[in-house]
C-alpha cells in the first residue's frame, strides 16, 4: 500500500514522498536494523565534525554506535526510524528520554538527521510523522526537540508539524569556538 507521509501516517515501508515541486519521489521508512548503523553513524559524524547542530564535540566509533542502538531496542519505548532511497540511509529519527526523572516519563526528545548529500525535499517530515504517530500510539503525552540556532530549516519543519517554540536557552553550549543557543520546541501529542 503506498501512502503519502505528509496526509497520514500508515505502517507500509514504501512511502511516497511529495517534495515542494510536487515531484513524487519513492522513499522507504522502517525501522532501523543493525545493518543501518555504519550509515547512521556517519551520518552524525558528519554533523558533529562539520556544525554546531550536535554538541557532541568527538565522532563516535561504531562500538558507542552499536551500545547506542542496543540500549534503544532494549526500551521498549524508544523508536529509531531510517529513511531510504535506492536501499541507501538518507535520514533517520529517533526519540529518547527528555530527562531521566520518572515524572517526565510521559514526555520524550525526538531527533532526525538527513544525510548532508541528500538532496531529497521532504524526507525529514515523512520521517517526523511517522515517528510522531508511533509517539501517539504509545500514549506519550508531549515531544519535545532541541534545536541549536539559527537554523531556518529545522525550526520551519518544527512549526509546520505542530511545534511551538516554548524556550531559548542563551549561549548553552560552546563548539567550534562560538557560544550557541538552543531552542526549545514542545508539540502536544
Amino acid at each position: 500500500m503506498l501512502i503519502n507521509p505528509l496526509d497520514s501516517c500508515g505502517k507500509t515501508d514504501q512511502d511516497i514522498v511529495f517534495n515542494a515541486r510536487n515531484e513524487t519521489l519513492m522513499i522507504t521508512l522502517r525501522q532501523a536494523t543493525v545493518a543501518d548503523l555504519p550509515a547512521i553513524n556517519d551520518i552524525y559524524n558528519h554533523f558533529i565534525l562539520h556544525s554546531a547542530i550536535t554538541f557532541d564535540v568527538k565522532p563516535w566509533d561504531m562500538s558507542r554506535r552499536t551500545d547506542w542502538f542496543n540500549q534503544m531496542q532494549q526500551n521498549g519505548q524508544y523508536t529509531v526510524l531510517v529513511a531510504l532511497k535506492d536501499n541507501l540511509v538518507i535520514g533517520f529519527a529517533y526519540n529518547s528520554a527528555y530527562n531521566p526523572k520518572a515524572a517526565f516519563c510521559l514526555s520524550t526528545e525526538v531527533t532526525i538527521y538527513k544525510a548532508p548529500e541528500c538532496t531529497i525535499k521532504g524526507v525529514g517530515r515523512a520521517l517526523y510523522k511517522r515517528l510522531l504517530a508511533e509517539l501517539k500510539a504509545r500514549d506519550y503525552h508531549r515531544a519535545y526537540a532541541l534545536i541549536t540556532v539559527p537554523n531556518e530549516a529545522s525550526n520551519k519543519l518544527h512549526q509546520q508539524l505542530g511545534f511551538t517554540q516554548v524556550g531559548l536557552m542563551s549561549q548553552v553550549g560552546e563548539k567550534m569556538g562560538k557560544f550557541h543557543d538552543v531552542a526549545l520546541y514542545e508539540k502536544a501529542l
